[in-house]
């Protein structure tokens, strides 16, 4: 007898253009569908406009949705991002959080394009949001503007001219309060997870304990497997996060071909397909007592 194992692979990070991701929200689901992925969340940056759109698409083609947003949590000397997965309802607090962080994003694009003014590159944001007509612009978008105007020969010189981390024009994110995020999460019915945590910038024994206090401020899953980081220290995460009780979650970081080529819907570290049990072993259960 021959027996036919089927793994479904699934994404449980991935952005539109709601945030910085290249494909609206129904394009995204349509190329999940696709790619045959069964089940994919969607998780813009600071905002959750995309969701509706990116729901009643994944109703049409019978794909599991886990809605989903990334907040940007202030944290000096890192990028501490916090995914909310599940949001079951938009809280007044979730709906004030962003508000306030779409205002702190604006004021960082100000400072940048007044930046790059002073480095002799003349372009104003309006012309970027002419081009980029979306509710949540960054950086991406600033690079590609930069790129196709002539300012740089490639998207990633954009980055290491101005845009990173100790270059000339490099803003530091304002981001909310991890008390803040997680209260707005669980009032919206959803789940705190740690997104890409080796962006803390963190030596492993610093990581585990900064982890330990996040887990006792209500933070309940660590996306162990993300694309930035080797297979090697995605295993070690994923002994980190059942040594101190978190889940563990895997995600693509999807934001599309034209802004990070080495990304791909249902594909974590290591091109390493995002099997079910990600989902179906923790994440589904802790949804549905929520519900």
């Amino acid at each position: 007898k021959i027996y036919a194992i089927i793994i479904f692979m699934i994404d449980l990070h991935s952005h539109s253009t709601a945030s910085d991701g290249q494909y609206s929200p129904s394009e995204l689901i349509e190329k999940a569908y696709k790619r045959g992925l069964s089940v994919i969340a969607l998780t813009d940056h600071d905002t959750i406009k995309g969701l509706e759109e990116a729901e009643k698409k994944a109703k049409e083609l019978s794909i599991t949705f886990v809605p989903g947003i990334e907040i940007n949590i202030h944290r000096p000397g890192s990028e501490f991002h916090l995914l909310g997965l599940g949001i079951n309802r938009q809280s007044n607090s979730l709906l004030k959080l962003t508000e306030k962080l779409k205002q702190n994003r604006l004021e960082r694009n100000i400072q940048i394009i007044q930046k790059l003014n002073e480095n002799g590159i003349n372009i104003s944001l309006e012309e970027i949001k002419k081009e980029y007509p979306r509710e949540s612009l960054g950086r991406p978008q600033i690079a590609e503007f930069l790129y196709t105007h002539g300012f740089v020969k490639n998207v990633q010189q954009a980055f290491d001219k101005f845009l990173t981390r100790g270059k000339s024009c490099f803003i530091e994110k304002k981001g909310c309060d991890l008390s803040e995020a997680v209260t707005a999460i669980y009032e919206s019915q959803g789940i705190p997870v740690i997104a890409h945590p080796l962006s803390l910038y963190l030596s492993w024994s610093k990581l585990e304990e900064t982890l330990k206090n996040f887990r006792n401020q209500g933070v309940l899953g660590l996306e162990a497997y993300h694309p930035g980081a080797r297979v090697v220290e995605c295993e070690r995460l994923e002994e980190i996060a059942r040594r101190n009780g978190f889940f563990v979650t895997a995600g693509s970081d999807f934001h599309g071909e034209k802004i990070r080529r080495d990304r791909y819907l249902g594909l974590t570290c290591g091109q390493r397909r995002i099997d079910d049990r990600f989902y179906t072993d923790e994440l589904f259960v802790e949804l549905e007592k929520r519900r």
